[in-house]
């Protein structure tokens, strides 16, 4: 029977196996996309057989899916606004906006990815795409969160309308990015984004009051 401590290291192998294959199959399909990316090609990359893969994955699909999971858990952490001790409503929410541009920076792997499939259509939906809608309405919750504590004036139809489009223009902004490179500086216009949304709120909560 094995003891604590050998269990203890076939998990920890187990887990940095994981992140391997991940890491590996994040590279790929960065390059590739979702068509070009294989199995026999993840292996190749991370250096583990096929057979290693299929124990955590049971297809490309769900390999896909995970990478999309475990980038937009990184992305998710800096989607939260500061307290009021970090100044204005304008102040806290740009700073926000400045944290999720740099996560985007640094792990762009779940829109990225996300975006191709969502944009595809296919018989039989990927698991991926089902999985980077589900996200997609995660971050969109906590966007309605916001907005309702900044401006807890606006009704929930402009709460919506604004979600909405603060989550398009983001898109917008990332696939710009995406597009020309370093050249975007997508800090600087994720700031610029939310400051004017926010006036928008502001503007649509005044108007209600009239």
């Amino acid at each position: 029977m094995a003891g604590p401590q050998t269990t203890r290291k076939k998990r920890a192998n187990g887990v940095e196996s994981r992140q391997r294959i991940l890491d590996a199959a994040v590279e790929i399909a960065g390059e590739r996309g979702y068509e070009g990316t294989s199995i026999a090609a993840v292996s190749t990359k991370c250096g583990l057989p096929a057979s290693s893969i299929y124990w955590h994955f049971k297809d490309k699909d769900d390999l896909i899916a995970a990478v999309i999971e475990r980038s937009f858990a990184t992305w998710l952490a800096a989607v939260e606004l500061p307290g009021e001790e970090a100044g204005t409503p304008l102040e806290r929410v740009t700073a926000m906006a400045a944290s999720v541009a740099k996560s985007l920076v640094d792990a762009p792997d779940f829109l990225r990815l996300g975006l191709m499939l969502a944009l595809e259509r296919r018989p039989t939906e990927p698991r991926g795409r089902t999985v980077f809608l589900q996200v997609r309405e995660i971050a969109g919750a906590k966007i309605v969160e916001m907005a309702r504590d900044l401006v807890p004036e606006l009704d929930e139809e402009s709460v919506r309308l604004l979600t909405a489009y603060a989550v398009a223009g983001a898109d917008g902004l990332f696939v710009q990015r995406e597009i020309h490179g370093d050249g975007i500086d997508l800090v600087a216009m994720f700031e610029l984004h939310a400051r004017l949304v926010y006036e928008a709120a502001t503007r649509m909560a005044a108007g209600k009051e009239e």
